[in-house]
């Protein structure tokens, strides 16, 4: 085929002196290729001196001019439009080819095939220096990592340095990159480092992929399932998205945001060498701003930039944001009801379903609140009491049972149970409520003296309560009383005199007559 002649090549050998038949079996060409090269610079009055700067393509279109050039019969469709359709979700070039088919019938043109179609797009592709769409697509996926190399903060005052762990993230599509400072790599940052990603974005993808960490995968086997953390699913869920994490010791399988981490290295990391950062808000401007810079470079093999591709090709087919962002959450898993339908977290008490009494419940804690779950089932939510909060309890109506043995206690239902036992009881729980400053802060003391009716009989506490009302001490409370009933002292009441009875005075004296002989024989 003459189009592969190596017409350059040819007058560069002539030039040097080599005759026809000498280039032909230097090079295997045939002499009929040769002396066609050798007559077409002789006729245009070409030289080696003349195409020695020249490209190979250019000095054969000299030669042979419009040679090798033709029009195709079909009808050609518009290529950039098919680039741009390749981005789209679900699009193949199998269907874009039915599309022209179509067209092009209803326009009565001739339509080339599909083999044809395929192998013309790839040329157009290799020309225009545009990246293949066959990889990726516009807005399906999100790759995620820690990057190893990390930055310092300073401590201004003792001149202690923190490291700081980057957050990378990178759309393969338009390869835009962010990233994020955090002081750990706890699951809580990597969280709202993904909500920082999320909002940044302006939108979600269906697919997240991360790294096999802990914080994010359970379990990762070669067979079955891949288990995943309960807060990390939670979180994808929240932003429309699954999590699709890459094969245990597989980085190509998220390629991109592995050769993002290596560039962040040097375009942050190494770009704010010189600079001492004292916050990590100070830090995170630092960054953004780095990160601006690195979407915006222009790309080396194909037109535009990360910026450019992600604002006008990909940003549009982001998955629009949730109204509300995801709060951050940890799980607590197996805690048990307690038999009062309360479950302890960070020494409060939280009410659940008094159905579930018994039972073990999972709790979801948030910033502001604390939910109980059993299974996939939300049973009840509380806002949290504050750190300095202890033995607080926080109980809704509807997890209780109806009836007035649920209802919570206060000061009319304690002197209502006092009343029911007797008098003296009544007074000492007067006593103990006159004690406090808050009458709240007697309801415990108070129920301690009356639960002890279950125990010992009504009518031992009773005088048990006036026993310990003769002494003393004003207020009685559970640790004069127990002793008393344990003793069994108060069932002796009625042999000790009353408080109003006089005492002796004196002694035990003998009479005269005793000393006068008249004593007991």
């Amino acid at each position: 085929m003459v189009r592969k002649i190596r017409a350059k090549l040819i007058l560069q050998l002539r030039a040097d002196g080599l005759s026809g038949r000498a280039i032909a079996a230097s090079q295997g060409m045939s002499r009929k290729s040769i002396t066609a090269v050798l007559d077409a610079a002789e006729a245009a009055g070409i030289g080696w001196d003349g195409v020695a700067e020249l490209e190979d393509e250019q000095v054969y279109a000299k030669l042979f001019p419009g040679r090798g050039e033709h029009e195709s019969v079909f009808a050609q469709p518009d290529w950039e439009r098919v680039h741009r359709e390749m981005a789209r979700v679900g699009v193949t070039l199998k269907l874009l080819h039915g599309e022209y088919v179509d067209a092009t019938a209803a326009a009565g043109e001739p339509a080339m095939g599909y083999d044809r179609f395929c192998r013309t797009y790839q040329r157009h592709v290799l020309v225009t220096g545009a990246a293949s769409r066959v990889g990726h697509k516009a807005g399906q996926s999100v790759e995620v990592d820690w990057s190893g190399p990390t930055m310092e903060l300073l401590d201004p005052i003792t001149g202690a340095r923190a490291p700081v762990f980057l957050f990378v993230a990178c759309l393969p599509f338009s390869r835009y990159a962010f990233c994020w400072p955090s002081l750990d790599m706890k699951q809580s940052s990597w969280l709202r480092a993904h909500v920082a990603m999320f909002e940044a974005f302006g939108g979600s993808v269906p697919r997240i992929v991360p790294d096999n960490l802990k914080t994010g995968v359970i379990k990762h086997p070669r067979e079955g399932e891949i288990v995943l953390n309960d807060a990390y699913r939670e979180m994808a869920t929240h932003y429309s998205a699954a999590v699709l994490p890459g094969r245990v010791k597989k980085p190509k399988d998220k390629a991109s945001v592995e050769n993002t981490v290596s560039h962040v290295a040097t375009w942050v990391i190494a770009g704010l060498r010189d600079q001492q950062f004292t916050t990590l808000p100070e830090l995170a401007v630092a960054i953004e701003a780095r990160m601006e810079a690195y979407n915006a470079e222009p790309f080396q093999k194909r037109p535009g930039s990360r910026n450019s591709v992600f604002t006008a090709e990909e940003r549009p087919l982001l998955t629009p944001l949730p109204a509300v962002p995801y709060e951050i959450s940890t799980w607590h898993y197996g805690r048990r009801v307690g038999r009062n339908g309360h479950v302890a977290f960070a020494r409060n008490f939280y009410s659940a379903p008094f159905a579930q009494i018994g039972a073990k419940v999972d709790l979801r804690i948030t910033a502001r609140t604390l939910e109980v779950y059993q299974g996939s089932q939300r049973l009840s939510s509380h806002l949290l009491f504050p750190e300095a909060a202890r033995n607080e309890y926080r109980t809704h109506d509807a997890d209780l049972p109806a009836g007035d043995r649920y209802q919570p206690w206060d000061a009319a239902r304690v002197r209502a149970w006092a009343e029911r036992i007797g008098p003296a009881t009544v007074v000492v729980v007067e006593r103990i409520f006159e004690s406090v400053p808050i009458i709240e802060q007697g309801l415990d003391p108070a129920l301690a003296v009356l639960r002890l009716s279950r125990r010992f009989s009504a009518t031992r506490v009773e005088a048990a309560c006036a026993l310990a009302l003769a002494g003393r001490i004003r207020s009685p409370r559970y640790a004069h009383l127990e002793p008393l009933l344990v003793t069994g002292q108060d069932k002796a009441t009625g042999l000790r005199p009353s408080a109003e009875e006089p005492a002796e005075v004196g002694g035990f004296v003998r009479g005269a007559g005793y000393y006068a002989g008249g004593g007991a024989k």
